[in-house]
């Protein structure tokens, strides 16, 4: 490996939870998307196992770290266009959802208000169909591009099979694809009433979630019904593991209260516990919104 990737990197920093071991190596992308796909593909020919973190907000690493590569990606592009009766937003799959939605905002682009206080990154999201207050990615995505298999290619709307919080993508076994560029179709509306609907997202999402180091959603919500109330049913807001706690103000969100002693263990047993809660209480299976990355 060149000097300008790092080695046994704690990943605890590029988390949003602050959890998580070293990974062997670590490449912080940062230039361009060919920069990226070109960092992804060498490990690829090399056999390394690679994994990509775009925020770090919907996955929870093992303590014991990952063993391959760990690629940061930090490439933020984003342009404009233009498409018959509308526009069109090009983004890279490391541009955060909050740019991408502040940057329409100002040109006067509707659809990604819900995205302006969700943390992620357009990679992730498209791999998700992460969404918001009533929105989500697959609303307005056109295409995506995609190395796939070391090889480029243009998936559209259609061929991902969107899903609630999950597409075609997201159900792969191997993960022997990079996003690395998303479109999407988008319309006019009064910049001053596209940024009044964000400021009613944002002050909803600051009255009703929990500050401080999380990963977001931990459960996906149930058909009909509400994750957090099921946790909150059967008597968990505010339960304790080591240093990771069920938030009192949202049950679905499980906090890192103590940076100094949190374990992704904890975190992971807590995980289980909360399920088995529910399961007993309400009998629904609780299926995972996030991601474990390593050993557990």
């Amino acid at each position: 490996m060149m000097a300008d990737y790092l080695r046994d990197e704690p990943l605890a920093r590029y988390t949003a939870a602050r959890l998580g071991g070293a990974a062997d190596y670590l490449y912080i992308a940062r230039d361009s998307v060919a920069e990226l796909a070109r960092v992804v593909s060498d490990a690829w020919e090399r056999g390394l196992p690679v994994r990509v973190l775009g925020a770090g907000a919907n996955v929870l690493v093992a303590d014991g770290g990952f063993r391959g590569l760990v690629v940061v990606n930090r490439v933020s592009e984003v342009s404009f266009g233009a498409w018959y009766g509308g526009v069109t937003l090009s983004a890279s799959s490391g541009a955060s959802l909050s740019t991408v939605a502040n940057r329409c905002q100002k040109r006067g682009l509707t659809g990604m208000e819900w995205a302006v206080s969700v943390p992620g990154t357009i990679g992730g999201a498209v791999v998700n169909n992460a969404g918001a207050h009533g929105g989500e990615i697959a609303d307005n995505l056109s295409s995506v591009a995609v190395l796939d298999e070391g090889m480029p290619r243009l998936y559209t709307n259609a061929d991902l099979a969107y899903e609630y919080r999950g597409s075609a993508l997201k159900h792969r076994t191997k993960r022997d694809f990079l996003v690395l560029l998303a479109t999407f179709k988008l319309e006019s509306d009064e910049p001053d009433a596209i940024r009044a609907r964000m400021n009613q997202m944002t002050a909803y999402r600051k009255r009703t979630q929990p500050p401080g180091a999380s990963l977001g959603s931990i459960f996906k919500n149930p058909a009909g019904d509400y994750a957090g109330r099921l946790i909150e049913a059967a008597g968990l807001k505010g339960y304790r593991r080591g240093g990771v706690m069920v938030s009192p103000v949202h049950a679905n969100f499980i906090v890192n209260a103590d940076t100094a002693s949190a374990t992704s263990a904890d975190y992971h047993a807590l995980i289980r516990e909360v399920q088995q809660a529910v399961a007993v209480h309400s009998g629904i299976q609780l299926e995972l919104e996030i991601e474990l990355i390593g050993d557990f």
